[in-house]
């Protein structure tokens, strides 16, 4: 069976995992990224060797790249005459723009987080909702912190059903580099409920959800403390083998010195994972307990990378290459390397 062509537009901190995880997938070929400027992700690719090849969004800008060292092989709509689905990884509103592009050209696309809902035909998760975008042109993927917790919950209510969650958010306010946030020194509370308890209720409807927010001045990672009530009772070895079973949840212990954000970072650097990358979202051993019959615990969200293989999911469905969750998933993580 020949490969599904991909495109990347946006090679910025998602779209370098994108592009990367595409790579890493058997089925499918990426045939290139698209960027504007000669940024810094850019000239580090040059400086690699240039194993992808490079499209200017901007063909102003491509004797300003040629000058920087980095090849360019074409222009954005070079790439997009050849590829069945984008995904695309530019900033905030500039996908929606994009979006009349791709109609025009007939394209299926991937939209990130960033935009809003109504840019695409569903607000997609490769575990909770995998069915509702088969066949649909415009996929647009949940937000890092919701993308983990809902995996996090879609794993319990798989389980024994979950009726609702409360959700408190310790939100990095930054990715590494980005000093123009100005989040110094406070923690900078959002009003309830915060948009990933809303999100939820979008992906999995049964379940009510409401939640906190509260941005802090660290720029690895999302710590998200969630209490779940199920529809019947469960123990906690019940719910600590179902996040082991799971291939995208990674269960830690504290006492193993797992007991930060940067830990995790640190240990995803010493595996040789590259830019520190984690798939795998992780349960805090330690943190699973129970208030009544509520299930509580704490897991952390390695926000630049945990999106990649439900970003993959999105592929499979929009294409049509698997026609059930079970199987779209269990493709994306043998070729991500997930357990």
């Amino acid at each position: 069976m020949s490969k599904v062509k991909v495109g990347v537009v946006g090679y910025g901190v998602i779209g370098q995992r994108l592009a990367d995880g595409v790579v890493r997938q058997g089925d499918m070929e990426l045939v290139g990224i698209a960027d504007v400027a000669p940024t810094l992700a850019l000239r580090a690719l040059a400086e690699k060797g240039m194993p992808y090849k490079l499209y200017c969004a901007n063909p102003d800008n491509i004797p300003q790249m040629e000058a920087a060292g980095i090849p360019v092989t074409g222009t954005a709509d070079d790439l997009l005459d050849q590829v069945d689905i984008v995904l695309d990884a530019t900033s905030a509103g500039v996908g929606r723009k994009n979006k009349e592009i791709y109609q025009k050209r007939g394209l299926k696309a991937v939209f990130q987080g960033g935009e809003k809902n109504d840019v695409a035909d569903v607000f997609f998760h490769g575990y909770a909702n995998y069915e509702k975008g088969l066949g649909k042109d415009y996929l647009k993927l949940t937000s890092c912190n919701t993308t983990g917790l809902i995996r996090a919950v879609d794993c319990l209510d798989r389980l024994v059903g979950i009726e609702r969650v409360v959700v408190t958010i310790v939100r990095r306010s930054a990715d590494p580099g980005d000093t123009h946030r100005g989040v110094v020194d406070l923690a900078l509370v959002e009003p309830v409920p915060n948009h990933q308890a809303k999100d939820l209720m979008l992906i999995m409807p049964h379940i009510e959800a409401t939640g906190l927010l509260v941005h802090v001045p660290t720029t690895h990672g999302h710590i998200i403390s969630i209490l779940a009530t199920p529809k019947k009772s469960i123990s906690k070895e019940e719910v600590l083998a179902a996040f082991n079973a799971h291939p995208r949840i990674r269960v830690v212990r504290i006492t193993d010195g797992f007991n930060s954000n940067t830990a995790l970072f640190r240990y995803a650097r010493d595996l040789g994972n590259p830019r520190g990358d984690m798939y795998e979202i992780a349960v805090f051993e330690e943190t699973i307990t129970f208030s009544g019959n509520n299930i509580f615990f704490t897991i952390s969200v390695p926000q630049e990378a945990v999106v990649t293989p439900e970003t993959m999911d999105a592929i499979r469905a929009s294409l049509m290459m698997q026609a059930t969750r079970e199987e779209a998933v269990a493709m994306t993580n043998k070729y991500l390397g997930l357990k």
